[in-house]
């Protein structure tokens, strides 16, 4: 029978008191009893159990392989890219024993499969546990088998012990230990191809690392004030030892501030602070701060309060971790100074189980709470109370939670991609857009969870929209009826499709949707996904392996694919696509692509928003790894087409699948659609669209401007700034440079000139935000809006924010009305009358376009290396932003720009 059965075997020593646990017991006899019957009886069960399996033997077996756990699978697999049938290992003395017991080890069922052998390779995943155990129960053995495995007998490395073995390791193992009957053609011909695929590999040209959701409170509530440390812990927020936010270490649960504990009477430093999470704390956190609190150490634990076990999945937490009864328990331990942070703070005052002496505190004002609490000897405590953004996301799809009451959006013509709003919010929402007027800045409506931390970016192109929802276009329709492709012919009987995003995507939703369609189908499926802390933000992968209709189960080795046998990529992120976990996967007379070529950021643009992505070099890689790339705006076209960016993938699937890339039918995968029961309409026009897609003649890219176009452009952009008699000085400064420069030099200086001389004051500001076309953009782009709102610092109303910088205001309809009217006000533009004109940031902008001129100028007559000058051009776009912002970043610039001319006036010299 395949159910367990509770065996008493005879033939053991029977315990004289039972096996069972008792009250009261000395711990000599739990001991005893432990380790004398209970754990014989153990192996005896697994023995009558059949957990450990002889899976192949032969009668002059001289080779023996033992695997266990995962690791069997994968070791299947590498057999069957070897070639190695269970007849052929038979013939060639092969034994191959799977334990399903790994601890402990039946050292008689262990001694059973070495009698005879010669060698014996152990397969096991990370740490050897099988390894010393055999070794162990060998020992007694007059003939000894030698024994392989994460070492040679004679102490080489072979099979790695830090992470998951994969089919590849295994091969090189096979290599060098199968007896030479089993060293097969075709395993010499896979090892030569890893060798290839390993020659051929690369860096990747960038990476997309886990990073905090859009709109997370940890984005926030990381932050440190100046001169602190922290101590990382378990949760999302470890995320932050991998930011520029002074984090550094982590414990297990339950250990946070024990380094602190141990180092504090060593070091110079009198503080730290502690990250921890409310599920960590109903774990086993609060010991944590009942150790601290014995240590009598200066220590701030910041406890995150989310309401969800974010890091895994979004589970509820063990316990009541609400904020008044963790204020309540701290207070009882001895934590004498508790603040709570939150972006709503009022709403926990008044509640009776708080602690009389806990203060409330608005976000905004994070970092002088936590000076106050470093400064403060002993414990302290500071709750940050804020809902897990994408927790809240899916309340809100779902409709347990009310939809957000607003919406963020940047003016592109107004924004100046300096990037203080990433800084300030740490948001991947918040994403760079190629416009006709350079690179800005714009929300991801798809991805944004309404936290508007972005609004503290010290920049007035902010808009909110109350009451807004991105409009949501009509299901598209293909024209006619799609025709059915051929299927793909499997490999080996086998087809593998390997998909690859960005976490929050549905990448694993796809995989089991698939999963789903080959099982309506008969067919077997293997999959595997890969999960990980906090994966929003970073590459997710799936690897899904489908048989033939009818096949047995087990026709299916093992769930991964091989290096270079990726029959299908699915790639909603080329970033991830052309990492190190896919490319490999991928062979160019097998595999073929189809790829969404949008970028979404990266982590490194939010730390660095300078970052520009090699688009054409991350094509180029997949298109040399593959026999075929198919490449498209995916996102582009299913905002468009649907109106949320979640549903690309099925888009994808919807191309590939009409390309005949799936060997699935049409019908089994709507059914699969709605067996997920998830957006069933758009899901399914959403694969009906990229199936159109796949038949559509593919829209050559427009050509860019010539340069007399672009001039012309910006002309009369300039015209609309302030004047035909502007603009022609701006045409007449690039005319008198045709001849004395090259193309790319006009075009650079063109663009960087228009830039210094539409510099964003006041009345430029209400001119582009009074645009007719920008209003009717907005119009087109939501639904629902029943006030606009502008976030503006006017220096005349005076403040600051808690960066010393002029705080920024919210500002309802009548500020947009007035801006149509002070639009009008550009005739007092450098003028004796404009009231805006006498500031230093006003006198400063007026200023750069003529320097910018005659530095151009005096350095063309030098003749110098056209790379160098065109660097030069280039370092006056980083003067950019607004107020405090601009000023930093022209003294940067001004120090860059003088250093470049300084180098060319020097190279000339010599």
């Amino acid at each position: 029978s395949s159910v367990p059965r509770i065996t008493i075997d005879e033939s053991l020593a029977a315990s004289p008191d039972g096996l069972h646990i008792r009250l009261n017991d000395h711990w000599i006899a739990q001991e005893r009893r432990h380790r004398h019957f209970r754990i014989p009886h153990a192996i005896a069960f697994a023995r009558a159990n059949g957990m450990d399996r002889m899976v192949i033997d032969s009668p002059a077996a001289r080779f023996g392989i033992a695997a266990r756990g995962k690791a069997y699978a994968t070791l299947r697999q590498a057999m069957a890219e070897a070639g190695i049938t269970d007849a052929m290992a038979r013939e060639a003395g092969l034994r191959l024993w799977k334990v399903g017991l790994a601890w402990p080890l039946d050292a008689e069922a262990a001694r059973d499969f070495a009698q005879g052998l010669d060698e014996v390779l152990v397969i096991e995943d990370r740490r050897p546990v099988l390894e010393p155990q055999l070794r162990e129960a060998l020992y007694a053995l007059d003939a000894r088998p030698r024994i392989a495995g994460k070492t040679t007998p004679d102490g080489a490395p072979l099979l790695s012990d830090l992470g998951e073995l994969d089919a590849g390791a295994i091969l090189r193992a096979f290599a060098t230990r199968l007896p030479p009957a089993l060293r097969t053609p075709l395993l010499a011909e896979r090892i030569a191809a890893l060798d290839v695929l390993a020659a051929q590999a690369a860096p990747p040209l960038h990476s997309r690392d886990p990073y905090f959701c859009p709109g997370c409170p940890h984005n926030t509530s990381t932050k440190l004030p100046e001169g602190s440390r922290a101590l990382a812990g378990i949760g999302c927020h470890f995320l932050a030892s991998r930011m520029d936010r002074d984090t550094e270490l982590f414990t297990q649960m339950g250990g946070e501030g024990a380094p602190w504990l141990g180092m504090a009477p060593f070091v110079e430093e009198q503080h730290v602070f502690a990250n921890m999470g409310d599920g960590t704390y109903a774990h086993s956190g609060s010991l944590a701060i009942r150790a601290a609190i014995a240590s009598g150490e200066n220590i701030t634990f910041k406890i995150l309060i989310n309401g969800a076990v974010a890091m895994t999945g979004g589970q509820a937490t063990e316990a009541d971790t609400s904020v008044p009864r963790i204020a309540a328990q701290l207070r009882a331990e001895g934590v004498s100074r508790i603040a709570i942070v939150s972006d709503d703070p009022e709403r926990h005052r008044g509640n009776p189980m708080i602690p009389a002496g806990v203060t409330f505190d608005d976000r905004a004002d994070l970092d002088a709470v936590q000076r106050e609490l470093r400064a403060t000897p002993g414990v302290t405590a500071l709750l940050y109370d804020q809902e897990c953004a994408t927790e809240r996301r899916r309340h809100r799809k779902r409709g347990t939670a009310p939809a957000a009451g607003k919406r963020v959006v940047i003016n592109p013509r107004v924004c100046e991609d300096c990037g203080d709003c990433s800084r300030v919010s740490n948001c991947l929402a918040v994403e760079p857009v190629e416009t006709e007027f350079g690179r800005k800045r714009q929300i991801d409506q798809s991805a944004c969870n309404q936290d508007f931390s972005c609004l503290g970016g010290f920049c007035p192109s902010f808009v909110t929209l109350e009451g807004a929802e991105p409009a949501m276009p009509g299901l598209p329709t293909p024209g006619g009826a799609l025709p059915e492709p051929a299927p793909p012919a499997l490999r080996d009987g086998a087809w593998n499709i390997l998909l690859a995003g960005v976490g929050g995507q549905g990448v694993t939703a796809l995989s089991a949707i698939l999963a789903e369609a080959a099982h309506l189908e008969g067919r077997p499926v293997r999959s595997i996904d890969q999960l990980g802390l906090a994966q929003k933000g970073g590459g997710v992968y799936a690897q899904i392996r489908l048989g033939e209709a009818g096949a047995a189960p087990d026709s299916l080795r093992g769930p991964r694919i091989g290096q270079g046998q990726a029959d299908l990529l699915i790639a909603a992120d080329m970033v991830v696509a052309h990492g190190a976990s896919a490319r490999p996967l991928l062979s160019a007379g097998r595999s073929v692509a189809v790829l969404n070529c949008a970028i979404a950021p990266t982590a490194q643009f939010v730390r660095d928003t300078t970052t520009r992505y090699d688009a054409a070099g991350m094509q180029a890689s997949l298109a040399a790894a593959t026999r075929e790339l198919v490449a498209m705006d995916a996102t582009k076209r299913v905002l468009g087409d649907l109106g949320d960016a979640i549903f690309v993938n099925v888009f994808l699937l919807g191309v590939a699948f009409q390309r005949g890339l799936v060997p699935l039918s049409a019908a089994s995968i709507e059914r699969a659609l709605e067996l997920n029961g998830t957006a069933v309409a758009r899901n399914k026009a959403a694969f009906a669209d990229g199936r159109a897609a796949a038949l559509e003649t593919p829209v050559e890219a427009a050509a860019p401007k010539t340069l007399d176009a672009l001039i012309a452009h910006r002309a009369a952009d300039l015209t609309a700034y302030q004047s035909a008699r502007y603009a022609a000085r701006y045409t007449g400064f690039l005319d008198g440079l045709r001849g004395h420069a090259s193309e790319a030099v006009l075009r650079a200086a063109a663009h960087q000139l228009h830039r210094l001389m539409a510099y964003k004051d006041e009345y430029e500001v209400a001119r582009l935000h009074a645009d007719p076309a920008w209003q009717a953009s907005l119009d087109a782009r939501f639904t629902g809006t029943r006030r606009r709102v502008l976030h503006l610092a006017p220096p005349m109303l005076g403040g600051v924010d808690a960066e010393g910088r002029p705080r920024k205001r919210a500002f309802g309809p009548w500020m947009l009305r007035a801006m149509g009217l002070l639009r009008h006000g550009k005739v007092l533009r450098c003028s004796w009358a404009d009231p805006f004109g006498r500031t230093d940031e006003r006198r400063a902008e007026r200023a750069l376009p003529g320097e910018f001129e005659a530095g151009l100028a005096g350095l063309i007559a030098l003749r110098p290396d056209e790379a160098a000058l065109l660097a030069w051009i280039e370092a006056w776009g980083g003067i950019r932003g607004y107020g405090p912002v601009k000023a930093a970043r022209l003294e940067a610039a001004r120090s860059r720009i003088a250093a470049l001319e300084r180098a060319m006036r020097e190279a000339k010299a010599a």
